[in-house]
């Protein structure tokens, strides 16, 4: 706590996080470790992406934030507040997250004005009928959609459409910090870059604090202050955007970046891609030590025993890594 305290401008403050899922496999009862011992900071107005291959545990953090899976363990402190059980929905009202999938998240049976003025009536942030129909025009306007749209229905709405009408709903009850779970993941490219645009738009509007999930390198360099890779339910490495694309440290951010493509065919076909030997562990029999050991050309005997910590390399530039 005595962190946050003498970081005026710290929102957000996750402090190992866990969060183990019991699995039954066969005979046996087992223990998912989906996100394991996870720490980071974000700032007021700033937008850390939080990036890693499938499966590594990235969309779990953003849901345990929100307490919609229950820690297993850590904390998550908010404006110099522990977030509990307790106390979570009355941080829902600074807190709330725009979800992956636009299709499944928007309620089928409701019309696109209820849709956005749902935290309206579970926070009673309105007095009067009107009032409600006014800021949910406000937020409509604000995300880019017609105020005739008001009373249509979701499935009338291509998918940049619907993913604008879940952003309108986060922002009804006027956050200060947005989980933002691979939102353009399903959309097409030219709508990925419109909705990219409006979250740096609405950012620059509002100063909201973002936690940007995605797999797309070029999306979270373009968006986010500052970058955490995941591997397998730990941060490898958090570091400035730039620095951590131009500059990376740990062997699986190389890997990645040295798959992210380049507009320019001369500098594209004298690139070498690093090809990650071997297949990525089970959560289940997650190996001892360094979770990345298994497919790491770096690895020694330290990284079989030991976990690394993520260390200072300088400039704010933290990577957990034995050998690097």
């Amino acid at each position: 706590m005595s962190d946050i305290q003498t970081t005026t401008n710290t929102i957000l403050e996750v402090q190992n996080l866990k969060k183990y899922f019991p699995v039954r496999s066969g005979f046996k009862n087992l223990t998912l470790k989906a996100v394991d011992g996870v720490s980071f900071s974000i700032n007021k107005g700033e937008t850390l992406g939080l990036v890693g291959e499938s499966g590594c545990g990235k969309t779990t953090v953003g849901r345990t934030l929100m307490h919609l899976y229950k820690p297993t363990d850590g904390k998550v402190i908010f404006e110099g507040q522990e977030v509990t059980d307790k106390n979570i929905n009355e941080m829902r009202k600074k807190m709330q997250m725009v979800f992956q999938d636009p299709y499944s998240s928007l309620n089928p049976r409701m019309t696109v004005e209820d849709i956005i003025g749902e935290p309206l009536d579970v926070h009673h942030l309105y007095s009067t009928k009107s009032e409600r129909r006014e800021k949910i025009l406000n937020l409509m306007e604000l995300v880019g959609l017609n105020s005739e749209h008001a009373t249509r229905y979701a499935h009338e709405f291509s998918g940049g459409q619907r993913q604008r009408i879940g952003i309108a709903r986060a922002l009804s009850v006027n956050p200060d910090f947005i989980v933002c779970d691979e939102p353009v993941s399903a959309l097409d490219v030219s709508i990925q870059a419109q909705i990219i645009n409006m979250f740096e738009e609405l950012q620059e509007k509002l100063g909201i604090a973002y936690l940007f999930i995605a797999h797309d390198l070029l999306v979270v360099q373009h968006i986010s202050n500052r970058i955490a890779v995941m591997y397998l339910g730990k941060i490898v490495e958090v570091a400035q955007a730039d620095e951590l694309c131009e500059n990376p440290i740990h062997p699986y951010s190389i890997s990645l970046l040295s798959a992210v493509p380049i507009p320019d065919p001369k500098i594209e076909r004298s690139r070498k891609r690093i090809v990650l030997e071997g297949d990525v562990p089970s959560p289940l029999s997650m190996p001892e030590g360094c979770p990345f050991r298994t497919r790491c050309k770096y690895a020694t005997e330290k990284c079989k025993n030991e976990m690394p910590e993520l260390t200072d390399r300088g400039n704010g530039h933290f990577a957990a890594c034995h050998n690097k």
